[in-house]
């Protein structure tokens, strides 16, 4: 028989809502929330190990329940308030697991494709662009998104959620600045980076070869250190009054055109 939880003051809720709510908790513990069906068939996908379900009988159907049940996972059956606390989208599905973390180490990064294309973001803030950056490496198959100097951590329930469960299907790395430069020039992996200044117009030049798109934030850029160590500067021509567009929009422009030259493979 499944487990039930009707209140809010029960301490094992009071726990997952830290974990919601906290990058500390879910730091110290290991453990993240995962909100919807979709994302947590993406986390199964994904490899990660999840160690209990939460579910809203009303909103989550007994047939989909059973599917669930199927992986021999812990069920708990939740009340409304409960699942009120812990559900962060307003528009909902009944459903929420708690999963492991994994590590996101530079060393633990394994390539799909003999000249891989591997998409860099230099401290992104908002979940939002994370999400929307983490979609578009999911959508063009790279091998792997990097992010430079991390502002937030990759469980917040903003990018999970943004991301609609690629924060689950991408390979992910974090590190500094200088050590994933580094490792990119171990592994000769051309570094092109996105600036506004002394570049050249991104359609010219080749990505068939092992590449990095590296792109900073909409508000300050890359870093020096990127700059310096770039392999080239490129830049998307601007034809309105502005000189930048969003850092995913444009991360896209630039992925895709390296896809476009590799015949989609």
């Amino acid at each position: 028989m499944n487990k039930e939880i009707k209140s809010i003051q029960n301490s094992y809720i009071k726990e997952l809502f830290q974990l919601k709510e906290k990058s500390r908790d879910r730091k110290k513990s290991g453990l993240f929330l995962i909100e919807g069906e979709r994302e947590i068939y993406l986390a199964f996908k994904g490899n990660y190990e999840i160690e209990t379900i939460l579910y809203l009988p009303e909103l989550f159907s007994e047939a989909k329940l059973e599917a669930i049940a199927a992986k021999h996972l812990d069920l708990i059956q939740i009340s409304h308030d409960v699942y009120q606390k812990l559900a962060h989208r307003s528009t909902t599905e009944g459903i929420l697991a708690v999963a492991k973390s994994k590590s996101h180490e530079l060393a633990d990064i394994h390539f799909k494709h003999k000249n891989p294309l591997i998409l860099v973001a230099e401290a992104p803030e908002k979940p939002g662009n994370i999400g929307a950056l983490l979609r578009t490496a999911d959508a063009a198959n790279a091998d792997a998104v990097i992010i430079a100097n991390p502002k937030t951590d990759l469980y917040n329930p903003n990018i999970i959620r943004s991301s609609v469960g690629c924060v689950f299907t991408n390979q992910i790395a974090t590190g500094t600045t200088n050590n994933i430069i580094t490792f990119l020039k171990e592994n000769n992996i051309n570094i092109f980076c996105a600036e506004l200044q002394a570049s050249v117009e991104y359609h010219t030049q080749d990505y068939t070869q092992p590449t990095a798109i590296v792109v900073g934030t909409e508000a300050t850029g890359l870093s020096e250190e990127w700059l310096e160590n770039a392999t080239q500067k490129i830049i998307i021509p601007m034809q309105g009054e502005i000189d930048s567009m969003n850092v995913s929009v444009a991360a896209g422009i630039l992925i895709f055109e390296a896809k476009r030259q590799r015949n989609f493979e």
